[in-house]
């Protein structure tokens, strides 16, 4: 049987591990705060050793524990140590990272793919292309995931319906999501493929990103609002600001197909979860 030790047992692990159940896997979960199989924290070795004698040994290990809003010194402790301590304490199980779409700091608005280039320009970023690094070099598996919403959790939409919402300038730059099931259902697919994806990064998004006026276009029509004024650019965002459509072509060939295309197709669901009646 696949055993998958899954740190994070939040918002996407949650469901990643109901989901890896359903095909029959073992899932073993992790977390600092008790909400799991097991408490352990990944940024402690000693912590993942005790956790492995404890334990029945993984074939995949998924790493999708979140550095908690945290700056800096999170992202290197949850994320690139992390990483390296997951690589040499269960050395040989292929480890799946769930990095960040952050990575690309373009701002030209251009289509960017697993080719292009990733040069974030904040530290956060860096340090996670340094963990994606720590995962490649051991044969692992990079997903990198774009702005996760879902049931209960929308920055957008939550900012939006409360009229607090303020569009960049003419409102041209792109959005990115994706859905936290679409997301589950990624890391399934990509832990499933077995030695095919081993080594790789895949953009893990919807099919549709849109520019940032259409979407509010869209929601002010749908829910009767107004348009939410014009201000400027947020340069001071903790990952950066950028401007670019991210594809997901890659994990389309694997076979793997979003649940919610766009983010629009979730926006009723989203809203109903945020106590909005549509």
């Amino acid at each position: 049987m696949k055993h998958l030790l899954l740190i994070g047992n939040g918002f996407v692990g949650k469901v990643a591990a109901e989901l890896c159940r359903s095909y029959g896997w073992k899932v073993t979960t992790v977390s600092r705060g008790g909400n799991a199989d097991e408490v352990a924290d990944v940024s402690n070795p000693e912590s993942l050793r005790a956790l492995k004698e404890r334990i029945e040994a993984p074939t995949h290990l998924l790493h999708c524990a979140s550095a908690g809003g945290g700056g800096v010194d999170s992202y290197r402790s949850v994320y690139l140590d992390g990483c390296r301590y997951l690589v040499e304490i269960f050395s040989g199980v292929p480890l799946l990272f769930t990095s960040s779409t952050s990575v690309y700091g373009q701002t030209d608005g251009s289509v960017v793919t697993e080719e292009s280039a990733a040069v974030p320009g904040r530290e956060t970023g860096d340090l996670l292309l340094a963990a994606e690094q720590v995962v490649l070099d051991s044969g692992g598996v990079v997903a990198r995931l774009a702005g996760v919403y879902g049931n209960g959790r929308s920055y957008l939409l939550k900012r939006f319906l409360a009229g607090e919402a303020v569009m960049e300038e003419e409102g041209n730059r792109w959005m990115n999501h994706t859905h936290h099931q679409d997301a589950a259902s990624g890391c399934h697919h990509l832990l499933a493929a077995g030695t095919e994806v081993y080594g790789k990064i895949f953009n893990l998004c919807d099919s549709r990103p849109m520019r940032q006026r259409q979407v509010y276009s869209y929601l002010a029509d749908h829910f009767d609002r107004p348009m939410p004024p014009s201000g400027p650019r947020n340069t001071n965002l903790k990952r950066g600001w950028s401007d670019k459509a991210v594809c997901n072509g890659r994990m389309l060939k694997l076979g793997w197909k979003p649940k919610y295309p766009c983010f629009l197709d979730a926006v009723d669901e989203v809203a109903k979860s945020l106590g909005v009646s549509v």
